[in-house]
């Protein structure tokens, strides 16, 4: 019996099921994984809501996970029964068994824990393309980051401070706020008591920042404007407070020439090479210990709904794995 956290309708956590499913043989380019854990994501929040499509239901949720192969199909190559793999940004993670086309695997090293790389693989790869392709930083450079102490944040934080960048860090309380520092950021600004803006241009003398990285979404939008250089780029990858509404391009002009960018995981691993690129990289970081995985918090896949609630009342810190 192979079981999975299904929904057969949109709504909040209650939606969740622990269903039996069944799984069938891997077809041409796919293999059937044995999962070991899952990840946790924001992304997970929208589809269970309604918010981001999650195709016919009902329907497996979850977008990363750990495995090891039990079966290959036809026209798969440099993969083999046995080998551990994690994914990212795939539909269906929420489950003991499942396939997946070969080429959205990444093998893991054995150095790596199979906590650490459920947790990695979406989150890490979010922050390597922020920090290396939507805006590719510089040392000196300063940069604000949205949930600094969330698994995004704590990893932005980490390799962006690796790199030379002054991170300035936005959280929700003190206790956030130290694991935020204790994690490569450099000064941090509790959003709920303070006006972000006016922060962080005490911090940077005035300057503003290179680049906000706002996974927040409509709550935050003008005050990431605000905090900006002239030229300054606004990544506005998330939608945690919903997302951001319709706006003038020609605001962007009187507060310093801004530009502003709505990326997504899935452009910048859809091809293999693309892939391999930011997983080599982040592999790379993680094994040489300059960024850590922060495993905060550790559920039974059957527990999902909790989780959601977790993560939902912003009780969480770092990542959430759901273990199989």
């Amino acid at each position: 019996m192979i079981r999975a956290i299904r929904i057969h309708q949109t709504g909040g956590p209650e939606v969740l099921k622990w269903d039996e499913i069944e799984v069938d043989d891997p077809g041409p380019g796919q293999v059937r994984l044995r999962q070991s854990a899952c990840g946790l994501n924001y992304i997970d929040v929208y589809g269970r809501s309604g918010m981001y499509p999650v195709g016919d239901l009902p329907a497996v949720l979850g977008m990363e996970a750990v495995g090891r192969i039990t079966a290959v199909g036809e026209d798969v190559n440099g993969l083999a029964n046995g080998d551990r793999v994690a994914y990212p940004m795939t539909l269906g993670a929420y489950a003991e068994e499942r396939l997946i086309d070969a080429n959205k695997l990444v093998k893991i090293p054995d150095s790596i824990d199979d906590e650490s790389a459920a947790a990695m693989m979406l989150k890490g790869l979010t922050a390597h393309y922020l920090l290396f392709r939507t805006y590719p930083v510089q040392a000196g450079d300063n940069i604000l980051v949205y949930a600094a102490a969330g698994g995004v944040g704590l990893i932005l934080c980490q390799w962006a401070s690796q790199l030379g960048v002054n991170v300035i860090g936005c959280v929700g309380s003190e206790e956030k706020a130290q694991l935020a520092r204790d994690n490569g950021c450099h000064h941090t600004i509790l959003y709920r008591h303070e006006d972000i803006a006016r922060r962080v241009s005490d911090i940077t003398d005035g300057a503003g920042v290179a680049a906000a990285y706002d996974s927040i979404g409509k709550a935050t939008f003008t005050a990431s404007l605000d905090s900006l250089r002239p030229f300054g780029v606004l990544a506005t990858y998330g939608n945690a407070s919903g997302p951001v509404e319709p706006f003038s391009p020609l605001i962007l002009a009187g507060k310093g020439s801004l530009y502003v960018t709505r990326p997504t995981l899935a452009t910048h691993i859809s091809t293999p090479e693309l892939l391999r690129q930011g997983a080599d990289s982040l592999i790379g970081v993680v094994e040489s210990g300059k960024v850590r995985i922060h495993v905060n918090q550790s559920l039974a896949l059957a527990d999902c709904a909790e989780a959601h609630r977790q993560l939902e009342a912003r009780s969480t810190t770092g990542s959430t794995v759901l273990k199989i």
